[in-house]
């Protein structure tokens, strides 16, 4: 028995090992690897101008084709908004049944939390932007220039709110699911990755090819979501948990 009287053979609580676990620098230091390599490369694609090039092969002066196609409106934009929803729901009521970890309980609120922000956040950073869709440019039969949408200020001519990709968010939201689980279930979590990621570049690809976003719209949304999630993941416990030195004098 330690000299405060706690005994070796107890476990810590569950918000101890929470804390332990979020604080690790390998998490933090992956995360931060993560973001910076994706704004690096899509930092080199709006560079080498390759939006535009992408979107030809799939517009040309009457529009685009997919556009209304039942695989990409009805399938993997109505149903991959519906999904969304379904996966949401799913995550509330499995918050709320009973359970006798507190701090797993509280975890899994916190990041649903931290879903809705993401929701969020995509659509309002839309509504402040003057990029519009390719579906909008005169090259494929809409009224707009094609005006990179890093250019701040410089207006194209069309409706302007389309970056970035409000869609992709239905599934790159849920990347709570891999920060959420990593710690307990690294494998369950990787499995979350791999489909989150899945979903997105379907969605992306089918309003890529619909003329409603650009690759890097949903690229971009991605990234946001990432960075929301990294930075989620390291902010909450530090507050309102007892220190890591704290959880090692108690395990001692």
């Amino acid at each position: 028995m330690s000299d405060l009287g706690v005994s070796p053979a107890i476990a810590l609580p569950a918000e101890t090992a929470l804390v332990r676990h979020a604080a690790q620098p390998r998490w933090l230091r992956l995360d931060i690897a993560v973001a910076l390599l994706g704004l690096l490369l899509l930092l080199a694609w709006e560079v080498a101008g390759l939006d535009i090039v992408v979107s030809r092969h799939y517009g040309n002066a009457s529009g685009f084709r997919w556009r209304d196609a039942w695989l990409t409106r009805a399938v993997l934009h109505d149903g991959g908004r519906a999904l969304g929803w379904v996966v949401f729901a799913a995550m509330v009521g499995r918050a709320w049944l009973p359970d006798a970890d507190t701090a797993a309980r509280f975890e899994r609120w916190y990041w649903i939390g931290v879903a809705l922000l993401c929701v969020l956040l995509v659509p309002t950073i839309k509504r402040l932007t003057a990029s519009s869709c390719p579906w909008d440019l005169a090259e494929f039969g809409g009224v707009a220039a094609y005006v990179p949408h890093w250019r701040l200020g410089v207006h194209d001519g069309g409706p302007g709110h389309c970056f970035p990709a409000g869609h992709a968010v239905a599934a790159f939201a849920f990347l709570t699911l891999y920060f959420g689980q990593r710690v307990r279930r690294p494998w369950l979590a990787r499995l979350c990755l791999a489909a989150v990621c899945l979903a997105g570049a379907a969605f992306g690809w089918a309003q890529l090819a619909r003329g409603a976003h650009y690759v890097s719209h949903t690229l971009w949304s991605a990234w946001l979501c990432w960075v929301v999630c990294a930075l989620a993941a390291q902010w909450p416990w530090r507050r309102r948990l007892p220190s890591e030195r704290e959880a090692a004098r108690l395990s001692a």
